[in-house]
Formats: C-alpha cells, structure tokens, sequence
C-alpha cells in the first residue's frame, strides 16, 4: 500500500456478515514499500452540499483536521462511509485525485477503495489509483451477481500471493475472531497488515494480532483511539480497556438511535466544525433529534471541548 509509481497497485479487502463486508483485500502500488500500513486508518466520509453534489473544496481541511487534531495520517477513500458506490465513476476518479493531491507531504497513506459490481471498471478505478500517485487500492469482491458460497478470509489468503504479487493485507470487518484470529496465525512469516474493521471491538483484534483498523469513527476519535493503542503498546491493558470501553459507550449509544453513513456525516460535521452535507439519495440525513442527543453524549464522554460543556453531567472516561 505504499508509494506511488507502478500501475500494478497491490491490493485486497475481505468483507462480512450482518451488512459489513468481511474482509477487503489490501495492496501496495509499489514493489517496495516505503512503509507498512499500521495504525489508524480512517474510512473518509465524502463531504457534499445540499443539493448532493460533491464538495470538493474542503478536502484540504479535512486533511489538516484529521492529521492535527485526530492524529490520523493514513486514510480510505471511497468506501462504504464515503459512499463510495453512490458515486458515479467519474466522480470516484475526481474524489481519489483531490484526497491524493490535498494529502501530499501530510498524509503518510492514501489507499483507495476500487470495488465496484463490474468487475471492469473495478480494474479501470484500479489503473487509475496507480496513475495518480495512490499508496495502494483496496477491493470488496462483486456483491449483487456473486457465488452463492460464503469464503472465509483465512482461505482467501491462501496463495494470494502467488496471484497477486504485490499482495500487502486484509481489512477485517467481520466479528469472527476465530476466522481472523487464523488470518494471522497462519501467515505469521508473511508481512500482511492485518487491519480490523470493527472500530468497537478493536482491542479484541490487537489481541489476535492487528496491526492497524479501517474505520469511520477515527475520523472523530482518532484521538481516543490512540491512546487505546499507545496504552496497549505498553502493555498498560487496563488503561487500554477501559479506552475501549469508553468508545463502546459512545457507539453503543448512538447504534441504538439507528446509525449509518447519514449520521456519521452529523457527527463529523459536529466535532470537526466542517460540512460534510448530507447523504447522497436514497439516503435521508440525520434527524435533528439524533444530533442532539449524540452531541449530548459526545459531551458528557469529553470527546467535545470540555469548554463547551454546558452542563457538569460528565461521564468518568480516561
């Protein structure tokens, strides 16, 4: 996933069950990478104005804003959380080149997510990432017209590289340790990122052996999450679940209130102070309900400015 050059990115993504895709495969655009990808990797929202159209002109901000405040410098475009597949080809082309051209010298990678339900402008999207200067592609297989059989990831790797040479991981996004927990175990030789993408159980996977997430919550607590990771590299378990377990409350919170790319754009725009706009049709924007009680709940975690708080209901989260 690292570095620009080749026009054969390496790349591949698994995805899974109960809406999220398992698994999506990972793949660097360079023989060499420059570096692997780790860490936090935040699924960029795609910021659009009222009238749903693309909002290119604060990509640079939100470039800034996720390096300086969030302490996030890899990111994933074009994904489920970008609404990658309401987006016109085209427009995937336009939205790859802005996050690549704003996120030069800032960002440490910029993967682009490729998937589409043809097969061949998946490769087109592919071939363009590596023109533009893209650290690596990754892919969610076809989903509509598809093999009735369901694949688990620990097989998709089997071999992989022998197919794709410049293979570099797996993003993770099912809730099945066991098949995750294999991913690893048995390609412990092999330098894979092993990226999770279930942002609420995290500390479960860096147990199993992560070496990174994809998510869309790093765009807001980035910040909160590292300090989970920091505290895990420490081997500070405590101090790491009980970040864990702060976050928990905010998603457990917020999925009973029903959320979904429209209210990870509410809750974007609200912490970041940049318009994200709403969803692209069919999907409706959040309630003004909604914002209201998960700004109300960002509070009482102090994920807002404490100097913001209008209230001392304060919640005991460290």
């Amino acid at each position: 996933m690292d570095g620009p050059g080749r026009t054969d990115p390496q790349g591949v993504r698994a995805e899974g069950r109960g809406g999220r895709d398992s698994g999506t495969l990972v793949s660097s655009s360079m023989a060499s990478p420059k570096k692997k990808l780790q860490g936090l990797v935040a699924a960029t929202i795609t910021p659009m104005t009222e009238h749903g159209e693309i909002n290119f002109s604060v990509i640079g901000q939100y470039v800034d804003y996720l390096v300086k405040e969030q302490g996030v410098k890899n990111i994933f475009v074009n994904g489920t959380t970008g609404e990658g597949l309401s987006l016109s080809i085209s427009e995937r082309r336009r939205v790859a080149e802005e996050w690549v051209t704003k996120g030069r010298n800032k960002l440490d990678q910029v993967v682009i997510h490729v998937g589409a339900l043809s097969l061949k402008e998946s490769q087109e999207l592919a071939q363009h990432a590596a023109e533009i200067g893209a650290d690596g592609i990754a892919v969610i297989a076809p989903f509509f017209l598809k093999p009735w059989n369901k694949v688990r990831a620990e097989e998709v790797l089997d071999g992989i590289q022998e197919k794709i040479p410049t293979f570099q991981g797996l993003k993770f996004s099912d809730t099945d340790l066991l098949d995750f927990g294999q991913c690893v175990d048995q390609n412990r030789q092999r330098q894979f990122a092993f990226l999770f993408g279930v942002d609420e159980q995290l500390l479960s996977a860096l147990v199993m052996g992560a070496t990174g997430a994809v998510g869309s919550t790093y765009n807001y607590l980035g910040k909160k999450t590292n300090q989970m990771l920091e505290a895990f590299e420490r081997k500070d378990f405590s101090s790491a679940l009980n970040h864990q377990f702060c976050i928990q409350r905010f998603i457990n919170f917020v999925v009973k209130l029903g959320f979904g790319v429209s209210q990870t754009k509410a809750i974007m725009t609200l912490v970041s102070g940049i318009p994200m706009g709403p969803p692209r049709l069919p999907l409706q924007k959040a309630s003004r309900e909604f914002t209201d009680n998960a700004e109300a709940k960002l509070r009482s975690l102090d994920f807002l400015s404490l100097n913001d708080l209008k209230d001392g209901n304060l919640e005991a989260c460290s």
